[in-house]
């Protein structure tokens, strides 16, 4: 199914000379109306002219998201503010947030991705579709509620939080399609185990679950304990907001949407472009924006991209699902750590729920990692031998992955705290 085939199917001859005009009118967009992109232009003797399409795109400098900080809170903006009719911004938890600007035909052009979003995981008219994720700045619940009135289907703008009441009307009001971070989903699904609500009593077929990086194995925990398909969305306020990538029913690879945005994939230490197939730190480039464009964006998160068809018909390029963040990334006695690395194995033994915290502090001039994992509800009472088997295999599966030392703490049945947003994997005790 598909909300807008023409483009979404488009051959990439066509594709391409699509994205070659959209780049060439947003360089000039960003050069005439953004000081900060005409001066870092200018500064490596580049003007607009010597962009002509896609190919001449390495030519273009970075933008990081200091940048945006720096020239807080409108310095990027490409429209006078009378033509901006909505503001989003991060969190702003190390140091001043980013803003972000949007135009009507911005908002349009959301929502329209959205609706292709949802289209693609087998929503519809009929679909009643349940935004969990915050509301407010943060740019999740007011995306996917945008793009849910877009395709005409029934939005429940619950926001996050009060999760009894979630799974009530979940229940009462035939949720369909569920929206929200992957860990407040299992949080959802412990409360409706806790409340003895079974799938059966639900109309749930499908979750979009974005915000932070997830595995395949907390997608197949999903999938198992709500009785749906579990799809990854991707987006980030700086280029858009949820709907600049997401996965179709096949759930190989999240398809960005490549007639509004460029990807590139970037070795995060040279800057060099990586070929097809490589790992490493994605960058964008929005070609449709006008409140706030961003040229070659880096985004941090580490992914790679895939250019084969896929066999849904669509034919954009599909980024992998994201590892983890390059400013999230742990460097632990020089070995580069994610937190999802630390999942993977997790749900892979069993035993524990999939709740778990990593804890890093500097013992004596070296790194240590103490993993924290809450352990199933049927083994807390077990005997003491079988609980320590648990944790000698978690910690030798761990190390084995990792290469490096670790210590492994089992923690009982929701001792690590909840939240209805991004789950807090990590106590950095070196920077307190």
């Amino acid at each position: 199914m598909y909300w807008n085939k023409t483009f979404e199917c488009m051959d990439r001859e066509h594709l391409h000379e699509l994205q070659s005009q959209r780049l060439v009118d947003t360089v000039k967009r960003v050069y005439f109306n953004v000081p900060y992109y005409r001066d870092k232009m200018q500064s490596v003797g580049l003007e607009p002219g010597d962009i002509k399409g896609v190919e001449d795109i390495t030519k273009l400098p970075f933008t990081i998201k200091q940048d945006l900080r720096d020239t807080y809170p409108y310095g990027m903006f490409a429209v006078p503010l009378s033509e901006v009719i909505r503001i989003h911004a991060s969190s702003g938890t190390t140091g001043k947030p980013t803003v972000v600007g949007y135009t009507r035909r911005d908002i349009d052009t959301w929502a329209e991705l959205v609706a292709r979003v949802l289209t693609g995981v087998g929503a519809g008219r009929n679909s009643i579709v349940q935004v969990a994720y915050g509301y407010g700045l943060f740019t999740g619940g007011l995306g996917l509620h945008y793009g849910t009135e877009r395709m005409g289907a029934t939005v429940i703008p619950i926001s996050g939080g009060n999760t009894r009441r979630q799974v009530m009307f979940m229940q009462d009001l035939g949720t369909t399609v569920l929206a929200c971070t992957p860990s407040y989903a299992l949080y959802i699904a412990e409360t409706m185990e806790e409340l003895g609500i079974r799938q059966e009593d639900l109309k749930l077929q499908a979750g979009i679950f974005g915000a932070e990086p997830w595995s395949d194995n907390m997608r197949k925990e999903l999938e198992q304990r709500l009785g749906i398909k579990a799809i990854d969305i991707y987006g980030l306020s700086e280029v858009m907001g949820p709907g600049v990538a997401c996965e179709c029913l096949e759930q190989d690879g999240l398809h960005v949407f490549e007639d509004h945005f460029i990807p590139e994939v970037i070795d995060p230490d040279t800057g060099e472009v990586l070929p097809p197939g490589s790992i490493g730190e994605l960058v964008i480039t929005t070609i449709t924006k006008e409140g706030l464009p961003v040229v070659r964006y880096r985004t941090r998160d580490i992914t790679s991209l895939n250019f084969e068809p896929c066999a849904c018909g669509r034919t954009h390029v599909r980024m992998s699902k994201v590892l983890g963040r390059t400013d999230d990334m742990l460097i632990i006695r020089g070995v580069n750590v994610f937190p999802s690395q630390i999942e993977h194995v997790l749900m892979n033994i069993g035993g524990t729920q999939p709740q778990y915290q990593l804890v890093v502090d500097r013992v004596n001039n070296l790194d240590e990692l103490e993993v924290w994992v809450e352990i199933d509800d049927k083994l807390f009472s077990d005997e003491v031998r079988r609980l320590e088997d648990l944790e000698n295999r978690i910690t030798r599966e761990i190390q084995n992955t990792l290469g490096i030392n670790v210590t492994v703490k089992l923690v009982e049945p929701k001792t690590i705290a909840r939240g209805d947003g991004k789950a807090k994997r990590v106590i950095d005790k070196r920077n307190i």
